[in-house]
């Protein structure tokens, strides 16, 4: 069986001292040329694999980060990790990804076990942030950044998108292809996303659709509310031709069940969601959507957290990227040229 050579193999093979070696290992405190030179050579013949864990702890930082998010069967979290990996490891970093139920952040016992993961920075996926969260996060003494749900307005080290301003391009939208009634499913009001999107579909509504009755319902951005809601809604109001979802899964799970109910899409119901997953277009019809730009957003956030971690930048930022339409099958074709929008 193969000896595990260690730091003092090499300190004694080179003739050195074991803190020389850990000097040259670390980064750490001036070591001469011949002195580089030799305990390098000695580590290739030796085939001597440094302890990771230990040295990054030696010098308390293990080029970790954390993303924290509520659902990974959610297709919009699995396109956000891709970015954030793939940011993370061209920094050097590893990522180390934490799928819970937004409950157990409530909890000390969450915190004191991720402190024991001795990790470098936090991206908070996708929660409502509490002041039980945020004195959790605070506690760790971390670099940490929102993202997604986690965003409110004006706040430091936040990464979100225009919500509202999505929300307004989807009812106009659905006003153009000639809908005259309007409901929105949205997602849970403790959202700063969801209530953000809620106030672009009345501002909007208010503006084009002022007599409109309204048609709101509170889902959960879950593919199953959108099932049951949808079918709720037509018991209450049949006569909508139109449904903006607070997210893209609720706009699918509502997609299954107007096929079940045997209610044409766009013919007779037109539906638009949110976010721009690609399982939008997976669907038949392929839904519309407004796109997030899910990339930009988990690119930003992620080297924003490095920057902090290493003390490149004073965590700060604010920042609100642009959505857009992306017009498809599911609205499309509704009433063949459209309606005309009122002057705004």
């Amino acid at each position: 069986m193969k000896k595990n050579v260690t730091i003092r193999d090499v300190a004694k093979e080179s003739g050195l001292s074991i803190a020389t070696v850990s000097r040259y290992l670390n980064g750490k405190g001036y070591l001469s040329e011949q002195s580089e030179k030799k305990i390098k050579e000695v580590m290739e013949r030796l085939d001597y694999k440094p302890n990771e864990v230990a040295r990054s702890l030696s010098i308390g930082k293990t080029n970790t980060i954390a993303l924290i998010i509520p659902d990974i069967t959610n297709p919009f979290f699995p396109e956000l990790v891709v970015a954030i990996e793939g940011v993370a490891r061209t920094r050097g970093y590893s990522l180390f990804l934490i799928n819970t139920p937004e409950e157990l952040l409530h909890s000390n016992g969450f915190w004191r076990s991720l402190e024991s993961r001795f990790i470098d920075g936090l991206i908070l996926g996708s929660f409502q942030f509490t002041g039980e969260v945020l004195k959790g996060m605070e506690n760790m003494n971390l670099p940490f950044v929102r993202i997604d749900r986690a965003v409110g307005d004006d706040e430091n080290n936040s990464f979100g998108v225009d919500n509202s301003e999505g929300a307004k391009l989807a009812v106009e939208h659905l006003i153009e292809v000639g809908c005259k009634k309007i409901a929105h499913i949205s997602g849970p009001s403790s959202y700063p996303s969801s209530s953000e999107r809620l106030k672009g579909y009345r501002e909007a509504m208010k503006r084009y659709l002022p007599f409109q009755e309204e048609c709101i319902y509170e889902g959960d951005f879950s593919l199953e509310s959108g099932q049951k809601l949808i079918k709720q809604l037509l018991n209450d109001h049949r006569d909508c031709d139109g449904i903006f979802f607070g997210n893209d899964l609720m706009a699918i799970g509502g997609l299954k069940t107007l096929k079940q109910m045997n209610i044409q899409v766009p013919e007779e119901i037109a539906i638009i969601g949110f976010d721009g997953i690609q399982l939008t277009q997976m669907v038949d019809p392929e839904i519309s959507t407004i796109e997030q730009p899910i990339y930009e957003l988990g690119k930003l956030a992620t080297t924003h957290l490095i920057d902090m971690i290493e003390k490149k930048n004073e965590g700060s930022d604010y920042v609100k990227l642009d959505v857009r339409l992306r017009e498809r099958e599911s609205t499309l074709g509704k009433h063949p040229g459209g309606a005309i929008l009122p002057i705004k």
